[in-house]
C-alpha cells in the first residue's frame, strides 16, 4: 500500500517552479527522479527535493490538468511548516517569479520590491519609453 499523497496545484511552468523552490532554500533536481517515502518506497517525479530524515518532495507533470502536482509521503513530512503553508508560500514565490519573467521580457525593470508584515509582496516595475 502506497503512503504517497498527491496534491493538485496550479503550477504550470517549470522555470518559475524551480526558482520558487530555490527562493525557499531548496535545491531541486530536475529530470526524472525517484521520490523516497515510507520504508524505501519510491515514486517517480519530474522534479525532486531530497530530504534527509524524512520523505522527499516531488513534483510530477499531470498532462490532464496541464500542471505540476506535489507528490510526497505526508507521514514523513519533516519540513518546518505544514504542507498547506508550504504550498501557499511556494505558490506566492511561483507567482512572483512568473511576473518578474514576464515583465522583464516586456522590457520592465523592478523599481521596488517589498515584503509586507502580512507576508504579501509589493512589486513596482517601470519601463522607460524613448
Amino acid at each position: 500500500m502506497s503512503h504517497f499523497s498527491t496534491v493538485k496545484t496550479e503550477l504550470r511552468q517549470l522555470d518559475p517552479l524551480v526558482k520558487a523552490l530555490e527562493d525557499m532554500g531548496y535545491a531541486p533536481d530536475q529530470g526524472e527522479r525517484p521520490v523516497r517515502g515510507y520504508r524505501g518506497q519510491t515514486v517517480t517525479a519530474d522534479l525532486a527535493i531530497a530530504v534527509q530524515d524524512g520523505g522527499d518532495i516531488g513534483f510530477r507533470w499531470n498532462s490532464a490538468s496541464q500542471s505540476y502536482e506535489l507528490v510526497t509521503d505526508l507521514d514523513l513530512w519533516k519540513q518546518q511548516i505544514p504542507v498547506e503553508r508550504f504550498l501557499s508560500k511556494l505558490t506566492q514565490r511561483y507567482a512572483l517569479n512568473t511576473v518578474l519573467a514576464a515583465t522583464t521580457k516586456e522590457g520592465f525593470q523592478v523599481a521596488e520590491q517589498t515584503q509586507t508584515e502580512d507576508g504579501s509582496i509589493e512589486l513596482v516595475v517601470t519601463r522607460w519609453d524613448a
